[in-house]
Parts: C-alpha cells; sequence; structure tokens
C-alpha cells in the first residue's frame, strides 16, 4: 500500500531527501507521494524513512492503492531496474 501525506503537513521539508525512490514532491500546498513509485521503501530499509523523520505524523498509508508486501516488492524491482 502506497503512503500518503496528509493536509496536516506543515511543509518541513524533511520527507523529501529520505525518499530512496523519489516518490515525494512539492505539491501546491503540500507535499504529495506518487503512489507509482511509493514501496513504503520495501527493498531499501525495514520501516518507511518519510514516516520516521516525519513530526507530524501526516503519512498514513494510502486506502486508494492497497498493495501487499510482495506486491511493493515487485514495484521496488521494476523502479531498480531489477526486474
Amino acid at each position: 500500500m502506497a503512503l500518503l501525506i496528509t493536509d496536516e503537513c506543515i511543509n518541513c521539508d524533511v520527507c523529501e531527501p529520505e525518499c530512496p525512490n523519489e516518490a515525494i514532491s512539492p505539491g501546491e500546498e503540500i507535499y504529495v507521494i506518487d503512489p507509482n513509485k511509493c514501496t513504503e521503501c520495501v527493498g531499501h530499509y525495514d520501516t518507511p524513512q518519510c514516516v520516521e523523520v516525519c513530526p507530524v505524523d501526516c503519512i498514513p498509508k494510502d486506502p486508494e492503492h492497497v498493495e501487499t508486501t510482495d506486491m511493493l516488492m515487485d514495484k521496488y524491482k521494476v523502479l531498480t531496474g531489477q526486474a
């Protein structure tokens, strides 16, 4: 399941550089996560790095993009050219 950034985001800029897949970018008002690039850090880390560094806890799982760990690993392999 991809993650999403809620409107509680304070635009502190700490999440974007932590994303190994470059899935996080500035949106019109808050940062946004591209669900096609988000693997919840599967393949890179044990936990989502954006969630680890977020000071306001505004990055939940996106119910619109439900994925299993295996699906996230497959996406990781495609994104990193290992597929």
